[in-house]
């Protein structure tokens, strides 16, 4: 059976209706990954042994497994943004170069932070301040998981890379099968055979490799500009490079981002565990509207790399309007409803426990409501990177959000060591952050526009020159 891949065409037509039509697939796909995500906190938290205990073990463990895997994660932003401009330039035997270097890139690079992950999870939740009785939970559930991450690595470069072409629909399919075998696989080891954290570590690293299979085997078959060919892998070295020089500093980003979270994590566990475990419910409830909002940002970095690829700069203006309305709304809706809710959706988290609930509210309170301000940062960051840009925005967010978050932590809040108090760093950051973002990407659009007319006139003129040389006879 022959397939391709189904491509909105970016660089042509009216952008609304497309931007949404790229945007729910993959807002789709990210309500799924943390559907089962959630289920694997549910599961745990409702029919581990001791629950709570459980459910801490998971929520300790996922500030710190994004700080660990985001920076290498990040190159498969330099392989989405070439594949998107060169397809806008439809130049389509570069596309072919970059998806045969970016599989192999994150198959070693997988392999690398898998064995750190699992050798140094027991140090590293140690120095985060994860009590005892959770950590004997903690560390076998990290070290289960970092088993996942090189399939992990390789289905998020192909995920980002099919999407950058305008494929969004394949990802949510690949998805959807493998967590609802996540869930069946959750319930088996936790409820079956009583495996507790480290059950749902082993289910989601089994998922995660059949996710990989899956699209792996759909590139095989594709008969379009992602086809994979298995004797055509190896890493190029100029198509390496540029991927580094976009990927690494967003990498970078990512572990700015994940650092401060660690701080505020570090924050939290001072607290105790019942604290955690309605931290850790409540951050996975913001999961579901981070990932609604998080496909703007990719359509945001799709869009503007296809156009820029295309030389039709004329277009990221709407682009970036378009898609800032609609993260803010998509934000703001779903925390109101999140808030409203709350009560009911952090009880099936912590069934019946009433300290981690209330903990879970007070955070709700103040980042869920605001979380459409993250979103907004999101796309800011979006339009740089399209644009190819990637050093800009991780050095706003190091300033914006690490550094500022961990001034608000070490200062306002150790004034003040209350959790509404720890909390209002996220809505500070995010705004700050985020009008950064659009200043730098306003000075960004010009300095392209410029450029794109200076190499305009020098072909006039070129082009002048020899018409007026004289012909030979």
């Amino acid at each position: 059976m022959k397939t391709s891949v189904r491509k909105i065409d970016m660089t042509e037509g009216p952008l609304l209706g497309k931007i949404l039509v790229y945007a729910i697939p993959l807002m789709l796909t990210g309500t799924l990954q943390l559907l089962y995500n959630a289920a694997d906190m549910i599961v745990v938290g409702r029919f581990a042994a001791d629950g709570e205990t459980a459910l801490a073990a998971v929520g300790s463990c996922g500030a710190l497994i994004n700080l660990i895997i985001n920076l290498f994660m990040g190159l498969s932003v330099g392989a989405g943004v070439l594949v998107a401009q060169y397809i806008g330039a439809k130049n389509y035997d570069e596309v072919k170069k970059t998806v045969h270097t970016a599989i192999p890139a994150a198959t070693i690079l997988g392999v690398v932070v898998s064995i750190f992950g699992f050798f140094a999870a027991e140090e590293l939740l140690r120095l985060t301040g994860v009590e005892e009785s959770v950590l004997a939970e903690a560390v076998p559930y990290m070290q289960v998981y970092m088993l996942g991450i090189p399939a992990s690595m390789v289905y998020n470069y192909c995920a980002s890379m099919m999407r950058s072409a305008g494929d969004t629909t394949h990802p949510l399919l690949f998805l959807s099968v493998s967590g609802m075998l996540n869930v069946i696989f959750n319930i088996v080891m936790v409820v079956v055979f009583g495996l507790g954290a480290v059950g749902v570590g082993i289910a989601t690293a089994i998922s995660t490799w059949l996710s990989m299979i899956f699209i792996l085997w759909f590139m095989l078959r594709d008969k379009g500009p992602l086809h994979l060919d298995l004797k055509l892998l190896r890493l190029n070295t100029e198509k390496l490079f540029r991927m580094v020089k976009i990927g690494v500093p967003a990498g970078i980003q990512g572990c700015i981002f994940s650092l401060s979270n660690v701080v505020i994590q570090t924050a939290v566990n001072s607290f105790g565990k019942t604290v955690v475990a309605g931290n850790a419910a409540a951050a996975n409830i913001d999961g579901f509207l981070y990932n609604a909002m998080n496909s703007f940002y990719h359509a945001s970095l799709a869009f503007v790399g296809q156009n820029v690829g295309a030389n039709k700069l004329h277009r990221i203006r709407k682009i970036a309007i378009y898609c800032t309305l609609m993260v803010a709304a998509c934000g703001a809706l779903l925390g109101v409803v999140a808030y409203t809710f709350g009560r009911q959706l952090l009880g099936l988290y912590a069934p019946g426990n009433s300290g981690a609930i209330e903990t879970g509210m007070i955070r709700m309170s103040i980042v869920t409501l605001t979380y459409f301000l993250c979103g907004v940062m999101e796309v800011g960051c979006g339009i740089m990177r399209g644009m190819g840009s990637s050093f800009i925005p991780m050095t706003i967010s190091f300033i914006g959000s690490c550094a500022l978050r961990i001034l608000w932590t070490v200062t306002i809040f150790a004034a003040t060591p209350t959790l509404q108090v720890l909390y209002f760093a996220y809505p500070v950051s995010w705004a700050t952050t985020a009008a950064a973002h659009f200043i730098s990407s306003a000075f960004m659009l010009n300095h392209l526009k410029k450029k794109m007319n200076s190499r305009h006139d020098t072909e006039i003129m070129t082009d002048s020159k020899l018409k007026a040389q004289p012909k030979l006879k």
